[in-house]
């Protein structure tokens, strides 16, 4: 049978048109079953607690349990790895932090490259760091750090979580943009390190918030300044390091990922319901009780933060002239 010209030009338009509809409809029932949050930290850390914040949100939201896998192990590369492998279908997640922006550098080989394999999804929040001091500490404010560490050469020591994390490099970048040489003492994870400060064994650190926050209040550490480029509504009379050193910004950030391939409409469904979390009264709440404030954005803003936070990092890996080992 010969069908008309425009009947048969309607049917092939509908016919071509059946993938594009497909998938918007499986977006729209994502997601289905329980999706996976790979977490490449220990449980109890600052990135565990917010994942677990967001990933409750987003399953009583959406109805589906978004569960916390946590893969610590080689600075996240571990989990990163883990998710650039998986399936890409919307159902497992990465949980982004400053680790997967400074191993671009960090690491002469890895098994990825998280710009290229791991596509961005949503810019989720920023926390600074602060930098702290065991009350004995003569300096009080930045100033006073810069003209201690000016007169007394590595005399001054700092502690890391270990070499190559954030806090190492918030303080290699300090001492860049300073022109101050402090001795880093790295240490096998931040509680370690804490542990010292507190003790005065060592004589400043950079924190997160989250970690510094109670010491600061209870006097037991000195809070010389926050990292962020604005002061933080948790520690509001702190000041900023960028007050004292113009240019100066450090804060970590949080943020979803997903296997490179995942369909854009599953990444803008997710981008959508994050963005709603961020305005979300009660859980804005929680955030600001942890000393986080909201990084809204588009998947493309998130991948170009992303980069711009490799590029950064990068030069000061250089300067510092390290490598994981």
């Amino acid at each position: 049978m010969n069908l008309p010209r425009r009947q048969f030009l309607h049917l092939a338009a509908g016919v071509a048109a059946l993938p594009t509809i497909s998938r918007v409809a499986w977006a729209q029932a994502y997601p289905t079953r329980p999706v996976r949050f790979i977490v490449g930290f220990a449980p109890g850390g600052a990135a565990d607690i917010m994942a677990r914040l967001i990933g409750q949100w987003l399953s009583e939201r959406l109805g589906q349990q978004f569960v916390v896998e946590n893969r610590p192990g080689a600075s996240t590369n571990i989990a990163t790895e883990a998710v650039m492998r998986a399936k890409p279908d919307g159902y497992t997640l990465l949980w982004v932090t400053p680790a997967n922006a400074i191993n671009a550098t960090l690491y002469d080989k890895l098994n990825f490259n998280f710009i290229r394999d791991i596509a961005p999804v949503a810019s989720i929040l920023r926390q600074p760091n602060v930098m702290v001091a065991h009350p004995s500490f003569p300096a009080k404010t930045i100033p006073e750090f810069i003209a201690l560490a000016k007169a007394h050469p590595a005399e001054i020591n700092m502690a890391s979580p270990g070499i190559g994390t954030s806090q190492h490099l918030t303080g290699e970048l300090l001492k860049m943009m300073a022109g101050i040489d402090v001795t880093h003492v790295p240490y096998r994870g931040g509680a370690l390190a804490m542990t010292d400060l507190l003790g005065g064994q060592v004589q400043v650190a950079f924190v997160t918030l989250l970690g510094a926050i109670e010491y600061v209040r209870l006097g037991k550490l000195h809070a010389l300044a926050v990292t962020s480029a604005s002061r933080a509504e948790a520690l509001p009379d702190v000041p900023t390091v960028g007050e004292s050193v113009p240019g100066f910004e450090a804060s970590s950030f949080f943020g979803v990922g997903a296997p490179k391939g995942t369909p854009a409409e599953i990444i803008d469904k997710l981008n959508k319901e994050v963005q709603a979390a961020l305005i979300d009264p009660k859980l804005k709440v929680q955030l600001a009780g942890l000393g986080a404030t909201a990084l809204a954005g588009s998947p493309a803003e998130f991948g170009k933060f992303v980069a711009d936070e490799t590029e950064k990092w990068g030069k000061v890996v250089k300067f510092v002239g390290i490598k994981a080992d």
